[in-house]
């Protein structure tokens, strides 16, 4: 009897078909995965698999791409290339010029839509998860939402701090109650202060770059203020 109950034991571990089985006269247990003579009864049914979740491979911190004042950033022209229609479609949506996108993302990310930072920025505009929630950001990991999140960042931005790009930009890294508390100026932060001239560099260059800058946005000055149409 002990070595039936011991063979019983094992039909209670996982198994990827039905059990069916029975106990001879001698308590040595047979075990099928059918019904093999009208002896072997079923013991245990497989049940139905739950379907797969989509899986979304996690971020992956990436440095960012130097940020030299005064230097053109180079990345990857394929990777530009594919995220450029979701850029034109985001600046579109939110009255932006697109080089501005394309010079935030250079800089943030280099296009990879997987970096993360190590402060937990994710994605091509390396949106801090509390701040993609507050632009109703649902899946930060996606590109497009992630490009559309950091275009209301902008859009909000642009009219807290009347169209100056400088502080736009620094608000954008430093967040805007650090530029409120500095007196609206750029905040006394050595990444802020690269961060600007190196956002704005890759932005006279992407504008000058570009085939054609969207009608009606303003052409780059030295302190730029009007992105709007």
């Amino acid at each position: 009897m002990l070595a039936a109950s011991a063979s019983f034991a094992l039909i209670s571990t996982p198994c990827a078909a039905d059990i069916w089985g029975y106990v001879d006269e001698s308590g040595v247990a047979h075990l099928s995965d059918h019904q093999v003579n009208e002896r072997y009864l079923l013991f245990k049914k497989e049940g139905e698999r739950p379907p797969m979740e989509a899986y979304t491979p996690p971020p992956v911190f990436v440095p960012p791409p130097p940020m030299a004042a005064g230097q053109v950033i180079r990345v990857s022209t394929a990777l530009r290339a594919q995220f450029a229609p979701l850029i034109a479609k985001v600046a579109l949506e939110h009255k932006l010029d697109a080089s501005l996108l394309h010079a935030i993302v250079t800089v943030e990310s280099g296009y990879n839509p997987q970096a993360l930072s190590p402060a937990g920025a994710v994605g091509l505009m390396q949106l801090i998860p509390d701040t993609a929630q507050r632009f109703g950001v649902k899946n930060i990991n996606d590109p497009l939402e992630n490009l559309r999140g950091g275009a209301r960042y902008l859009r909000f931005l642009l009219t807290l701090f009347k169209n100056d790009l400088e502080l736009v930009l620094a608000a954008y890294n430093a967040g805007e109650n650090a530029v409120a508390q500095a007196g609206n100026r750029i905040p006394n932060y050595a990444e802020t202060k690269a961060y600007v001239p190196a956002v704005l560099t890759q932005y006279r260059h992407y504008s000058n770059s570009f085939a054609a800058t969207p009608a009606g946005t303003a052409p780059i000055n030295h302190r730029p203020r009007v992105l709007i149409r």
